[in-house]
């Protein structure tokens, strides 16, 4: 959707599917560098923007896909309508910038669907309680696409973007990845968390509740592209399907923590409320009655975590508190980790040989994940896509 010409492709792209015979629900984001241009924009203007506000200007950019794009099918000979996430019915909560969809009311896109219409749909927005218009975040298209799908009780969701599929690492830092055919719903949530940008974290999960199967494809060709779908037990023959890495970390360590119960509760209860993710968290032993606690958030939240962890060191008892954002978070991802032990011991090997220091560690049944410093993330995932031979397909 970068352009006129991207837009008219999309547009055939459209009526052949339709020609099938399938009726269909197209969801579309904002034209190329939309969004980035709209937020430069903003930042000319103050550095403080309302969060209600930006909702208001970025959902314009989606707006304008719609229109162009069913002016497009229009001139196919299709029939065709745009709806704004308030006229196809998506209600959401009201966390502006970061709002999650409560409910679709189908109403109207089954009207027009019964009507024969090919419905166009702006992702990434929706409407709240006080009709206002709140946006989902970066990647709410896929959310969208994916809610919508669910309220449909659709066949199928397919999702385009600019790669053929789900690789098992990004294959413009390893040009050995190789495209995974079938991943599993819970492996996808995780590589989508821990920085694989293909599909938005949020989708994966809705697909996963409503068992919606995902075809994650190229908008460039008709070649398959790899399936998202539950997986089997016997299905699962890797133990690491894929290498994941985040620039957008940063770490905030607090230094002298009361030991006392409650103490994390405040501190992860007052970033909560402030709609701030936090993903990685260590405490340290004890000493004295105290002990430092350090966690990870988005670089963008930095400066808003912090001011939460300021105006709580009294309460906490910390004697200082730090941080970091030239950090980058690398994770191995896979199924198969939980019946293999020894998993992780490769990982921080592979990264020993690389010299990288490990600042911060995490698990789970099925990913393991490292801070590390954020100039070495890309040698960091070269040398662990090595370890794991995750260029051969070793399949069944």
């Amino acid at each position: 959707m970068a352009d006129a010409e991207r837009i008219r492709k999309v547009a055939s792209r459209v009526n052949d599917v339709r020609a099938e015979g399938h009726s269909l629900v197209v969801v579309v984001s904002a034209m190329g560098d939309t969004t980035d241009d709209l937020i430069h924009l903003v930042e000319k203007i103050t550095d403080s923007p309302p969060e209600r506000e930006m909702d208001v200007i970025l959902s314009t950019g989606e707006q304008v896909s719609i229109a162009l794009l069913a002016m497009a099918v229009k001139e196919l000979g299709a029939p065709v309508i745009s709806l704004t996430g308030a006229q196809v019915g998506i209600m959401t909560d009201n966390a502006h910038t970061k709002a999650r969809i409560l409910n679709v009311n189908t109403a109207r896109l089954q009207k027009e669907l019964d009507m024969g219409n090919i419905v166009i749909v702006a992702g990434f927005q929706g409407i709240n309680d006080q009709n206002d218009i709140t946006t989902l975040g970066r990647g709410g298209s896929d959310t969208t696409a994916v809610a919508l799908a669910a309220a449909l009780k659709a066949d199928l969701c397919e999702i385009y973007t600019d790669v053929d599929g789900v690789y098992t690492t990004d294959p413009r830092i390893v040009s050995e990845a190789r495209k995974l055919d079938v991943v599993s719903y819970n492996e996808m949530l995780e590589l989508a968390n821990l920085g694989a940008v293909v599909l938005h974290p949020r989708s994966v999960e809705l697909a996963m509740q409503y068992g919606i199967p995902l075809h994650v494809r190229s908008s460039f060709n008709h070649n398959l592209g790899t399936i998202v779908r539950e997986v089997d037990s016997m299905e699962r023959s890797l133990v690491v399907t894929g290498v994941a890495y985040d620039l957008n970390v940063a770490k905030i360590g607090l230094y002298d923590v009361f030991d006392k119960p409650g103490i994390a509760y405040k501190l992860f209860r007052a970033l909560a409320d402030e709609k701030i993710n936090v993903d990685m968290i260590i405490q340290s032993a004890t000493r004295d009655e105290r002990n430092d606690i350090s966690f990870t958030c988005s670089r963008d939240d930095l400066k808003k975590a912090l001011s939460v962890v300021q105006g709580l060191l009294p309460e906490l008892g910390a004697s200082g508190v730090t941080s970091k954002d030239s950090v980058a978070k690398v994770s191995i991802v896979g199924a198969g980790m939980i019946s293999n032990p020894g998993v992780a011991a490769l990982m921080f090997e592979a990264l020993a040989e690389e010299g990288i220091n490990l600042e911060m560690i995490s698990t789970s049944e099925i990913k393991t994940s490292c801070v590390i410093d954020a100039g070495e993330a890309k040698k960091a995932v070269q040398a662990l896509h090595n370890k794991f031979n995750l260029a051969k397909d070793t399949t069944l």
